[in-house]
């Protein structure tokens, strides 16, 4: 679980959006890939799925004022979620500062 300070504040709408708009671009350029990324979005948390990998939801991104949690959804040997997760919060954190 990785906690981001809210500093620039971003609600989870405009968060949402961020990730859809640009986070797929980011991360596929980052990683010299073409990850499919699904998002959905209710109230404060938004759910982070890459389907070609792995099945469901791999991360919920809870967004409050203060700060915006990123906690992963499963736990698999086979899938180096370290590396989607240090994407993920890196991407976040330059949003979000």
């Amino acid at each position: 679980m990785a906690n981001i300070k809210n500093v620039h504040p971003l609600s989870a709408e405009k968060l949402f959006d961020l990730l859809k708009k640009e986070f797929p671009d980011y991360i596929n350029q980052r990683l010299g890939s073409e990850l499919s990324i699904d998002f959905a979005h209710v109230y404060d948390v938004i759910n982070v799925m890459f389907p070609e990998v792995i099945e469901g939801a791999v991360f919920s991104v809870t967004v409050n004022d203060d700060e915006i949690t990123i906690s992963g959804d499963f736990d698999s040997p086979e899938y180096n979620k370290a590396l989607l997760e240090k994407e993920l919060t890196d991407f976040i954190a330059l949003k979000a500062s």
